[in-house]
């Protein structure tokens, strides 16, 4: 495993809400930190079939691109139920016809299948937030993170925090869906904690304890 050992990345990302979260949970390590988006840097091509070499393909254009490490996340639900979709495929889902992305639609998308397949009970609608980090280096070298949480999907969709499908998924042990939960609860997480909610704050924990030796 490479340590990183500068507190100065590039957060590989355009989604706002993504980089809203890694910002929460990289803040009170001191990093410096700019997001691809705020760099102007070009989205690539997600071209992979899992979330690992998704991860990969945006940290290694932003870790090129700047010449910094870049950390990257790529996130989705994955819905026993509906043959792991929409996994990899989980911001398609919410593709429009003029390319901007409508998570109502989405959610609709997702319950439209559940009810095809005859999936009404908790039972029948167990899934799972996967998050997996990639940390690129601008040499091409690469580390990576996973995190999953499980639970069910929830119908009509509650709250409005969050983002993406966060107000149809309901952890597991909990009563609230994710866009129920302040971001604290959700994705709040701080060396020492034993345990972290979010499949990103849980892949964010082994990064720490992976890359920080926190």
């Amino acid at each position: 495993m490479r340590k990183l050992d500068t507190r100065t990345i590039v957060v590989a990302s355009h989604n706002a809400g993504k980089i809203r979260e890694i910002a929460d949970l990289i803040g009170p390590f001191g990093f410096s930190a700019k997001s691809a988006a705020e760099l102007q840097f070009e989205e690539p091509d997600e071209t992979g079939t899992t979330f690992e070499e998704n991860a990969a393909i945006k940290a290694l254009a932003s870790a090129k691109a700047s010449g910094l490490p870049a950390l990257s996340d790529d996130s989705g639900l994955v819905i026993d139920a509906l043959g792991g979709d929409p996994g990899v495929y989980t911001a398609n889902w919410a593709e429009t016809a003029d390319g901007t992305r409508d998570f109502a639609m989405a959610m609709q998308k997702v319950e439209t299948a559940l009810e095809k397949v005859g999936a009404s009970t908790p039972d029948k609608r167990t899934a799972r937030f996967v998050s997996v980090l990639c940390l690129a280096w601008p040499d091409g070298h690469t580390e990576m993170f996973r995190g999953e949480v499980e639970g069910t999907v929830a119908w009509p969709p509650r709250g409005s925090q969050g983002f993406g499908y966060d107000p149809v998924f309901k952890p597991e042990g909990y009563d609230t869906t994710f866009g129920e939960m302040s971001a604290e609860e959700k994705h709040g997480w701080k060396p020492g904690d034993a345990q972290a909610l979010s499949h990103r704050a849980r892949a964010f924990k082994i990064f720490v304890e992976t890359c920080l030796n926190a």
